[in-house]
């Protein structure tokens, strides 16, 4: 009988390696002091305009930039805080403000009733959309004779103006709101027991909201386009009267702090609209960036 070896006795393992990890702050670049407090937003988005003053301010003292060419910042503040004080620029922003708004009224109630009519109805589509897409490609600016021969020289036309281009971008956006919604929704609204304007109202509507804002944020900058075009005409009053005065005089800074205002009024009137956004679509989840 053959008697086998013993297997050797078994050794006992090392103890497995329980280290902590390296927490995230050690493995920064700084060696944990991290990347320290971070930039505000607004002050980063500063920070582009300042430079691009500065460049101009630079180039306008040293002569590379000449004054009757264009004027520079610090002359343009100066004009700005002239007609500020004497009133003229506030009562020249009060009209371009009432026919702005005139034009916006009138223009959006056109644009979202067209829309409507042609967006719910096949009906209202074969009347409206074919007609209005016509329209639509006859450049607006290029009414201004007509509308003067039509309705005068006096305010009439410059709100027509306005109400025109504002009506066209709310018809194409409403529309194609409307007609974007998903077509599941509206099954799942019938099945619910929805009638036609229930339908409109709970289901239809608020899907083609997001694309209303998005025709009133392009309606506003057309509208203030269509300001320029038409204070340029036979106007007695206006940021745009100030200009074509300032361009009779060769004022550089004068027609400098005209089209400030203009960029600061459409600018204030985006972010109304951005606030509306934020309000109205609050029930739609967006990416905002990283």
């Amino acid at each position: 009988m053959t008697v086998g070896h013993a297997p050797p006795p078994s050794l006992p393992h090392p103890p497995p390696d329980i280290s902590p990890l390296p927490d995230a702050e050690s493995l920064t670049p700084d060696g944990g002091r991290g990347r320290g407090p971070a930039v505000p937003r607004w002050l980063r988005r500063t920070v582009g305009p300042l430079l691009l003053l500065a460049l101009w301010q630079t180039l306008s003292t040293t002569g590379a930039l000449p004054a009757d060419a264009l004027a520079s910042p610090g002359t343009i503040a100066r004009a700005g805080g002239e007609l500020i004080g004497d009133g003229t620029l506030p009562t020249a922003m009060g009209v371009s403000l009432r026919r702005v708004a005139a034009g916006l009224v009138i223009g959006g109630f056109v644009g979202t009733a067209l829309a409507l009519l042609s967006g719910l109805s096949r009906l209202g589509e074969d009347l409206v959309d074919a007609p209005v897409q016509m329209l639509r490609t006859v450049p607006w600016v290029g009414l201004i004779p007509l509308l003067i021969i039509w309705l005068g020289i006096g305010e009439a036309p410059k709100v027509a103006l306005i109400a025109l281009g504002v009506a066209f971008h709310l018809y194409l956006n409403v529309y194609a709101g409307i007609r974007g919604v998903d077509a599941q929704l509206v099954e799942a609204g019938q099945s619910l027991g929805l009638g036609r304007w229930g339908l409109v109202r709970h289901v239809v509507l608020p899907g083609a909201l997001p694309g209303a804002m998005t025709g009133l944020r392009y309606s506003l900058a057309t509208a203030w386009l269509a300001l320029v075009f038409g204070e340029s005409i036979n106007a007695d009053a206006g940021i745009g009267f100030l200009m074509n005065q300032a361009r009779e005089f060769f004022r550089t800074d004068v027609i400098v702090v005209c089209l400030v205002v203009y960029a600061f009024l459409g600018l204030l009137a985006d972010s109304v609209v951005r606030t509306l956004e934020r309000l109205l679509l609050q029930w739609r989840p967006t990416f905002t960036g990283q």
